[in-house]
């Protein structure tokens, strides 16, 4: 059976969710449709001499609550389609936790481990010039996203700046400290997912210090997922990579096997563990599940045999919608992305404010601000759950889509 579109994924989600309010019918269609989308077909020059052409995009899904905000991924999997729905959900995502953005996404169509140093910085530079027509500190910040990292983010920066004829450092986030870049943002999305698992155990009057944890995905995400959950008393008790997992009942120490992946390139192989491939590690026995990878992982095929009491999503759209009600109706507790991982884009949103005033927040003041502004909207979430008897992802997106909604509908529709 082939992967759910994600696409399809999320007006599935969105539909859902706007069933439970009275849009106007208009209203309802704006909000189903991207507002723009860029595809770029650019010539890239290898290191061999030769000359390939990749296919990037950058998709806007609404800019109503302000300029537009998301990651760029580089990936093999890249498709307009996905770009559309990870869109989608980043507008979601900032109008949940209040922040004053609205939804983008961008990636390039390529694999990025197969690139030299230099072949992906000219590609990085070359697809930053193609969609700089779209970009700018008040119009869409771009920040990375999977096989994107902090120096990727210096390169688009830079190529903007040079464009500009001065340094503009709050067109990206997710920046190195040294050309702008915010303390606490490497690992904001690990500790706004660990925030949300603990919140989670509170509400379900679970025991947060020694519960199992297993991680699927084992990247910036996941690494500081695990670490940060290890460092509050829990047992991670399986980690994977793109490659494969590991996994030990009696517990990992997240650190040892990021030293050990850095030396051989993969968690496999870490001394005392047993090999598990990627879809094992998400049917292990375990008190918290964090899907930290890509899309689709959790799907109507393998979500009962999820052996997790909680769901905690750190990547965007790990669970398919018939997975979550195969999910619910086994009782299992699944906090939902735009809820879970959304420490990084308001982490991102400190960045762009400190770039934008040129005054620095210490790591302290970050990380105090996050935790208040993720405890705050688990909270408004499950009340609203609660109220309206529904799931926290269904809660969370009709929080975020009246919000929307409503900016949408006082703004007016132009002309």
């Amino acid at each position: 059976m082939p992967p759910q579109d994600p696409w399809e994924m999320a007006l599935q989600q969105f539909q859902v969710a706007a069933d439970h309010l009275s849009l106007k019918r208009g209203i309802r269609e704006c909000l189903a449709y991207p507002h723009r989308e860029l595809v770029v077909h650019f010539p890239v020059g290898m290191d061999d001499g030769s000359v390939r052409i990749f296919t990037g995009y950058r998709v806007h899904h609404s800019p109503v609550l302000g300029p537009t905000k998301g990651g760029i991924r580089y990936s093999p999997e890249v498709r307009l389609n996905e770009v559309r729905a990870l869109a989608m959900w980043m507008t979601w995502k900032s109008a949940l936790m209040h922040l004053p953005f609205g939804g983008a996404k961008g990636g390039v169509t390529c694999d990025p481990r197969q690139l030299s140093p230099g072949e992906l910085e000219r590609l990085t530079r070359r697809y930053a010039t193609e969609i700089s027509i779209l970009m700018g500190p008040k119009s869409d910040i771009p920040a990375p996203d999977v096989g994107t990292n902090a120096q990727v983010m210096a390169w688009i920066m830079d190529t903007y700046s040079m464009h500009r004829g001065y340094s503009v450092s709050s067109v990206v986030t997710g920046k190195p400290i040294s050309i702008g870049g915010s303390v606490g943002r490497s690992d904001a999305t690990g500790r706004g997912v660990m925030i949300a698992a603990r919140e989670a155990a509170r509400l379900r009057g679970m025991p947060f210090a020694g519960s199992r944890v297993a991680v699927q995905g084992f990247g910036n995400v996941g690494e500081a997922v695990a670490r940060l959950m290890h460092a509050q008393g829990c047992r991670i008790v399986a980690l994977s990579d793109i490659y494969g997992g590991i996994y030990a009942p009696e517990g990992l120490d997240p650190i040892a096997v990021r030293q050990h992946a850095r030396q051989t390139g993969r968690v496999e192989g870490f001394p005392g563990t047993e090999p598990v491939s990627n879809s094992e590690v998400l049917e292990r026995p375990c008190d918290f599940l964090i899907p930290a990878a890509i899309e689709g992982q959790i799907t109507g095929e393998n979500a009962a045999r999820v052996q997790a009491a909680v769901v905690v999503e750190g990547a965007n759209g790990p669970t398919t919608p018939e997975a979550d009600a195969i999910l619910a109706g086994r009782g299992v507790l699944v906090v939902p992305d735009i809820l879970a991982n959304a420490g990084g884009v308001t982490v991102s949103y400190f960045e762009w404010v400190q770039d934008l005033q040129s005054w620095f927040w210490s790591e302290g003041e970050i990380n105090e601000h996050l935790e208040r502004i993720m405890v705050s909207t688990f909270n408004r979430v499950a009340a609203l759950a609660a109220e309206r008897r529904v799931g926290l992802r269904t809660a969370a997106l009709i929080a975020a889509v009246s919000r929307v909604a409503d900016a949408l509908t006082t703004r007016g529709i132009y002309p």
